[in-house]
């Protein structure tokens, strides 16, 4: 089947907007109008305005990087309209009975089809198919990069304000940048301005209006509290719709190539339309995660309705008091406060009020009636289409309000219990096992340097002389014969950072290139028997009282690029966690997919010191407040447990090349790394061989 017709028959699967969440004054939107010129692809302008800062035309790069954000604005501005326009104007209609039935719902689906290619290509000036932008860009604008090069670009301009003000905007997004937050404070000391004149340029407005809200009622100022959690409720059913609407574009087969896809003409629609579904039921996680975090804030809607519940009570308006009470009981039944809140503003209403008249907010009622539609329709065809789906906590009940205010003066206090967990910085997590360390270090020669009390964290080792002299010379020898630039990486030459190259190599590569003579076998088992005993010197320092097996082996290279070191503000590797998400927001680190959940213990061995930067570091949950920073030198090795407990990242490199052998272990044999036990059976078969055992009839390039 022809390209064009996929996307077509895609193109079918857009789906209507809730009758809720349109217009809310109640007027039609005005007839599309043609938009003058064609709206210029903002990675295009993107690409040129990176372009001309490198070549220093920075007024070029401020021009072009300013218009690619307004570009990629208004294309989601247009989406958005476009598929909030031909839900109105194309709605779909219900199959009747009898032969040929399902063929109105059909000429539906075609007719918003066309609505919205016509729609985008006329706003757009031209076809919709021009904006289809790669993952890498949508990558750098979801993580705001445009604004790093637009400080950068408006420094050199000597235009310190809008400089500030993307920093702070790229920050806001990427908190793990020390350095940015550095700038920032440089550039605020020099400027005079105080932080709450920062503007973050990509500020999202029902996040805004609730973090108001907060403040007004922490500061008991309940009138200016229920203005700003109403307007939040107003902004986040806005910003819901346009969630939704942006769901409807392409999406991605996971189990196949999109173009090679056999599916029948039902299979398509329900592949498609269910990953839309996803999508949009996975909005009220987008709508609660604030830039730059992993997770979401915990029972974010529901905490509206509680603050606004005892918010109006405290003004005096208990029908709209009752009316919140039980929109936050439509979350959570069981909920004993406010279940005896609910009793208690009955009782205040006046004689002429029936109780039972007073029902939950409508604007949630609506809301919590699709959502629990769609969870019923996705568990189903989850379970008759095949395809594995959780559904997750939504609401979780420990994110509760917690203040003196939970249970309002009036409300029978004998025997009640505030629930949910204390408010401050949370423990770090439970690492699930006996922590010891001190354990022998087996081999003779090698330094210990520094424990977990010396480097300020738990489960943290650091030694000298794992590797020689000779060693470190081999291995780096080695390296720049069978390295791959964005090895692990999809290939992506500067995964972390665009101001150095990535380049790495697994052991079982190693072993192919010295099998096959294009690097000296015995280099390349030099990397498999080095990482060996790093193994068991973790094993043996830790304690463990179980086998530790290898989860992943790489050999990786940091390569600082020439031209692009000045000012540099990023880390060479961000802060991270290795078996949990980070959210130093939350002072939490959340040990669940993507993370490598498996991973146990890590370790970094380090193979030269002739570069500059490249300290590697370890930090607070906050992602900021470092409580180690260790130089990289020959033999030296850092070894420590892969969870939330250890933070960590490595500082820019700002010159030269930083190459190290990265170990990350399991306890679970499940897990071991595939690659490595192939590498096991090679060296086997090699060893075999070096002593003339030829018994086991087996080609080693076969096994590789």
């Amino acid at each position: 089947m022809r390209e064009s017709t996929w996307v077509s028959l895609l193109l079918l699967l857009l789906l209507p907007a809730p009758q809720w969440g349109g217009p809310q004054d109640g007027r039609r939107e005005p007839e599309l109008e043609a938009e003058h010129g064609p709206l210029q692809p903002f990675d295009l302008l993107y690409a040129s305005g990176v372009a001309a800062y490198y070549r220093g035309d920075y007024e070029s790069a401020v021009r072009d990087l300013e218009a690619a954000l307004r570009s990629q604005r208004r294309l989601l501005d247009i989406r958005t309209r476009c598929a909030r326009h031909c839900a109105a104007r194309r709605p779909l209609v219900h199959p009747g009975s009898g032969p040929g039935a399902e063929l109105p719902f059909f000429r539906a689906l075609l007719a918003r089809a066309s609505c919205s290619r016509s729609c985008q290509n006329q706003r757009l000036g031209g076809p919709a198919s021009r904006h289809r932008v790669s993952e890498d860009v949508r990558s750098d604008f979801q993580r705001r990069v445009p604004y790093n090069y637009l400080q950068r670009a408006y420094i050199k301009l000597n235009q310190l304000e809008k400089a500030m003000e993307a920093a702070h905007t790229f920050f806001m997004a990427n908190p793990e940048h020390m350095e940015m937050q550095q700038n920032i404070e440089d550039y605020r000391e020099t400027a005079g301005v105080e932080a709450v004149q920062l503007v973050d340029r990509e500020a999202r407005p029902h996040l805004e209006s609730y973090n108001a809200g907060v403040k007004h009622y922490e500061a008991d100022d309940f009138e200016a509290a229920i203005k700003y959690f109403e307007q939040a409720l107003r902004e986040y059913y806005n910003e819901d719709v346009k969630c939704r609407a942006l769901c409807e574009g392409p999406q991605r087969f996971e189990e196949y190539e999109y173009l090679g896809y056999k599916g029948g003409l039902y299979e398509a629609i329900a592949d498609h339309y269910m990953q839309v579904l996803v999508c949009q039921h996975e909005c009220v996680r987008e709508l609660a995660t604030r830039p730059g975090r992993l997770s979401p804030i915990e029972n974010f809607l529901p905490l509206h309705y509680d603050y606004l519940q005892f918010a109006y009570y405290r003004v005096g308006e208990y029908v709209k008091a009752l009316e919140c009470a039980k929109a936050y009981l439509m979350f959570h039944p069981d909920d004993e406060d406010v279940l005896d809140n609910v009793d208690y503003y009955e009782s205040l209403l006046d004689d002429s009020i029936e109780p039972e008249s007073i029902e939950a907010r409508e604007d949630l009622t609506a809301f919590v009636k699709r959502h629990n539609l769609e969870s019923e329709l996705i568990k189903s065809a989850a379970e008759g289409l095949g395809f594995l789906y959780s559904e997750p906590n939504y609401w979780v009940s420990y994110g509760e309000r917690q203040d003196e205010n939970r249970v309002p003066l009036g409300v029978n206090m004998e025997g009640a219990e505030v629930h949910g967990l204390p408010m401050g910085k949370k423990s770090p997590p439970n690492i699930g096992r006996d922590l010891r360390e001190g354990g022998p270090l087996l081999y003779e020669n090698i330094t210990f340097v520094y424990n977990s009390e010396q480097l300020n964290g738990t489960q943290r080792v650091l030694l000298d002389n794992v590797l020689s002299e000779e060693q470190c010379r081999e291995l780096h020898s080695v390296a720049s014969g069978i390295m791959l630039v964005g090895d692990g990486y999809r290939g992506k030459t500067s995964p972390h950072t665009p101001n150095e190259k990535f380049e790495g190599a697994t052991v079982l590569k190693a072993l192919k290139f010295g099998y096959e003579g294009r690097v000296p076998l015995k280099s390349a088992r030099l990397f498999y028997d080095i990482s060996e005993k790093a193994r068991k010197i973790v094993e043996s320092y830790f304690m463990l009282n179980s086998t530790l097996y290898f989860s992943y082996t790489h050999m990786v290279c940091r390569t600082a690029l020439s031209g692009q070191q000045d000012r540099r503000n990023d880390l060479s590797h961000p802060i991270h966690a290795d078996n949990c998400l980070l959210d130093p927001e939350a002072n939490e680190c959340w040990k669940e997919p993507p993370a490598y959940t498996f991973r146990d213990y890590s370790a970094l061995l380090y193979m030269n010191d002739d570069f500059e930067g490249g300290e590697f570091i370890f930090t607070e949950m906050d992602a900021k407040t470092v409580t180690a920073s260790i130089k990289p030198k020959c033999g030296r090795m850092i070894s420590f447990s892969s969870g939330g407990e250890n933070p960590h990242g490595v500082k820019a490199v700002t010159k030269g090349q930083r190459c190290a052998v990265a170990l990350w272990f399991t306890l679970d044999p499940l897990y071991r790394e595939v690659e490595r036990i192939q590498a096991d059976e090679v060296i086997a078969i090699l060893d075999q061989e070096q002593h003339g055992k030829h018994g086991l009839n087996i080609n080693p390039k076969d096994e590789l």
